[in-house]
């Protein structure tokens, strides 16, 4: 058996340049993604669509409350997403959520995006405490939580509809041990 590839990969913060990179990014993987998320809006889907969310997260990350990542290789290609939100500077708490292109997955990458949003959130944003929310139909992202030492934390019943069903799923947590 051979060891699984890895890409020299590095997370940066989204940038506007990324529109049309992101929109080939999010269309050839919209399929492999509805599998486990609830889907995006059709409008998303064009230059403008993607050009207005990247604005919508960079004015969130302006004000403190939202910081988006891209994985991006050696080429330049984006091969996945990570974002810090509901970042909460009083609560020092924030939501982690990733996403990895299908072709891209068993490589490393996951466990790449949970640290780099771990490293991010306690050193850039002084965050104590991060949570992310994962349904039953998605137990490799499960696995990459607990391995960065998130805690299944509590049952959500009704999580998300992925593909016309009601999943169920997990609050999974983790919190900055002192010392």
């Amino acid at each position: 058996m051979t060891a699984p590839q890895t890409f020299n990969c590095t997370a940066r913060t989204l940038a506007p340049s990324d529109a049309l990179p992101l929109l080939r990014f999010e269309l050839d993987n919209q399929a492999w993604f509805e599998r486990f998320v609830e889907p995006r809006d059709a409008s998303f889907y064009s230059p403008e669509g993607v050009a207005a969310h990247i604005d919508d997260l960079l004015t969130q990350h302006a004000q403190g409350r939202f910081h988006p990542f891209v994985l991006i290789d050696a080429e330049g290609r984006i091969l996945g997403r990570a974002n810090l939100k509901g970042i909460d500077a009083a609560s020092a708490r924030a939501e982690l959520g990733y996403r990895i292109g299908e072709a891209h997955t068993g490589q490393g990458l996951a466990s790449l995006a949970v640290a780099e949003l771990m490293r991010h959130a306690t050193l850039h944003w002084q965050l104590r405490t991060l949570e992310a929310f994962v349904s039953e139909a998605n137990p490799a992202s499960a696995r990459v939580l607990l391995k960065h030492g998130f805690e299944r934390a509590e049952f959500q019943p009704r999580l998300c509809q992925i593909q016309g069903q009601t999943q169920d799923g997990w609050r999974y947590a983790w919190t900055l041990k002192a010392g």
